[in-house]
């Protein structure tokens, strides 16, 4: 009997009978896929129909059917034979008179079972060499495989307690910091626990609202009893229960610790931790539908502060501006709110606070379509924030700049600045709301579709595994969306537009909703569906007229009478030929 193996974690090889097939056999990208999708299925067969479209979920029925037996037929050629891959009726076979060995199925077993059992945990673990095919990361297919062994291996390392491969393997894992953190104090190494809690605090983004959990504050409150830097350990504590607060839907008490939080860092000279403060307070703020006052009291405050402190406090709420820009009354409230906080700016002699008005000033005139103030108040901000040293506030300013060269007929300008910036936006504590902004201006900026998927790919590859702000990933969804329809990947659009619809939900109304309006026009426009297309871009342009986005209201206008026109053409072009065939 035929003897076949087939390793999928860590890499995609294969053996059959003591033969390794050698990689440029799979030189058909497909039909290795092909083998996979089968190695995957129990007992290593499927339906024609689901493998067909798994590989192109994007074509139809007939093209698909076409495409796989190209596909089956280079895939059998590298296996060394046409028996290899059966088909008995709709069913395809990986190797069904084999003996086939999946390194992928065998870990799955061993691992359910030790896990079960609590026994053979160490064996397990040996046979997870690597992900599951990791040459494949963006293949849905292999998604839910991936994804359900990385998991198994996260919680073997955990029955093992191999704290620390826990953390390579997932740096955010509470569980892992925590026991370190018990682990050091176990072992009397109380500032090893102290520094454990602010690794995971680094990793949880406070500015996104996400923070440790009660049981690890109190160990780390056990570990900074008796510390002499007890103020700096207290102020992080203290944040750490707004946070804990903020998690449990109780915004109040969220806001009253994250207050405490923020007057201790201030006393410690902590920067970051009064920016990390100032957010809660802002999330908290958000929760409780009154962010703008708060944010014009906190304004009026900090204007009076050092430059540092100030400079940390206002970057803080630069998503939350977006969040509020974004809402259902739109961005004109902004403007009056950022008009007043110029002048109280201005009367302080704060750079900063005047850096953050024109900001929102610009960032509102250019939403409006007043595009040459929006060029003034965007540079005038941009040059303020370089002098206040405020290095997120001058990414953002040229992130908006970007889409006014965009808007303007700039693409290429558009696409070095945010390329410039990424590397600057990685490294900033904001990272998690500026890097992916950038990412959306990249793609918008392409020049086909074509060009934008591989951007997208390329963005996808460098968000994995991040913290990315959710109401700032809107920008990028949408656009990826747009561009994944216009490239004919149907499929991948409606996921895209799947993730941008669930991340609208945190408004009732405003901008991202009517983009959303336009993003379901160009995919129905995409699959064929004109009339519906049509209503879609004027129901977007409809609700960007609400906001008084006319930019916005004039190019999905445009859009519509576009697919009109040509949608008349072809009928008319239709009825030419029914008249020239009777």
């Amino acid at each position: 009997m035929t003897a076949c193996a087939i390793a999928m974690l860590g890499g995609f090889r294969v053996v059959v009978d003591d033969r390794a097939v050698p990689d440029d056999a799979w030189n058909r990208t497909k039909a290795a896929a092909a083998v996979k999708i089968l190695a995957l299925a129990e007992g290593h067969r499927l339906h024609r129909e689901v493998v067909a479209d798994l590989l192109w979920p994007d074509l139809g029925e007939e093209a698909a059917a076409a495409n796989l037996r190209k596909a089956l037929h280079f895939a059998r050629a590298a296996l060394g034979s046409p028996e290899t891959i059966e088909a008995r009726g709709d069913l395809l076979l990986l190797l069904p008179e084999a003996e086939v060995t999946v390194d992928a199925e065998r870990f799955e077993a061993d691992a359910s079972a030790a896990l079960y059992s609590l026994s053979g945990v160490a064996e397990a673990l040996a046979l997870y060499r690597g992900e599951l095919l990791p040459d494949d990361r963006f293949a849905a297919w292999a998604e839910d495989p991936r994804d359900r062994l990385r998991s198994l291996h996260l919680r073997l390392l955990k029955a093992a307690a191999r704290w620390d491969d826990v953390l390579k393997a997932e740096p955010a894992d509470e569980d892992a910091h925590r026991a370190i953190m018990t682990r050091a104090l176990d072992g009397g190494d109380r500032q090893g626990a102290i520094r454990q809690f602010e690794r995971l605090c680094e990793r949880l983004h406070a500015d996104l609202g996400v923070g440790p959990s009660a049981a690890t504050v109190a160990v780390y409150e056990k570990a900074i009893a008796d510390d002499s830097r007890r103020i700096e350990n207290r102020a992080r504590a203290t944040l750490a229960r707004a946070l804990v607060a903020l998690n449990s839907g109780d915004p109040a008490a969220a806001a009253s610790e994250a207050q405490r939080a923020r007057e201790l860092a201030i006393a410690a000279n902590l920067g970051r931790e009064v920016g990390e403060a100032s957010a809660v307070l802002g999330i908290a703020a958000t929760m409780q539908h009154r962010w703008p006052e708060v944010f014009e009291a906190e304004f009026v405050e900090f204007v009076r502060h050092d430059a540092t402190r100030s400079s940390y406090m206002f970057d803080s709420q630069l998503c939350l501006a977006e969040i509020c820009m974004c809402g259902p009354e739109g961005h004109r409230n902004i403007t009056r709110r950022a008009a007043r906080l110029r002048s109280a700016a201005e009367r302080a002699g704060s750079v900063h606070g005047e850096a953050i008005a024109d900001l929102l000033l610009g960032e509102a005139a250019l939403f409006s379509g007043e595009l040459n103030d929006a060029r003034d108040l965007l540079e005038s901000a941009l040059e303020l924030y370089r002098r206040a040293g405020g290095s997120a506030g001058q990414i953002v300013a040229q992130q908006r700049l970007a889409e006014l060269d965009l808007l303007q007929g700039r693409r290429e300008e558009a696409a070095r600045t945010a390329s410039s910036l990424l590397a600057a936006a990685s490294s900033a504590w904001l990272e998690p709301h500026l890097v992916v902004r950038l990412y959306a201006v990249l793609v918008q900026a392409a020049g086909s579709p074509a060009q934008a998927v591989r951007i997208i790919k390329r963005a996808d590859a460098a968000l994995a595994g991040r913290n990315v702000c959710p109401p700032c990933s809107m920008g990028y969804q949408v656009a990826a969306a747009a561009n994944y329809a216009l490239a004919g990947r149907l499929d991948a659009a409606r996921r895209r537009l799947a993730t941008a619809e669930q991340v609208a939900g945190m408004w009732p109304g405003g901008p991202w909703h009517a983009a959303l309006w336009e993003a379901r026009g160009v995919l129905r426009q995409a699959e064929g569906h004109d009339d519906q297309a049509i209503a879609m871009f004027r129901e977007a342009a409809a609700s960007f007229a609400e906001l008084g986005r006319r930019q916005d209201e004039q190019r999905c206008l445009a859009s519509a009478a576009g697919r009109a026109e040509a949608s008349f053409g072809e009928r008319a072009r239709n009825g030419n030929e029914r008249t020239l065939n009777l």
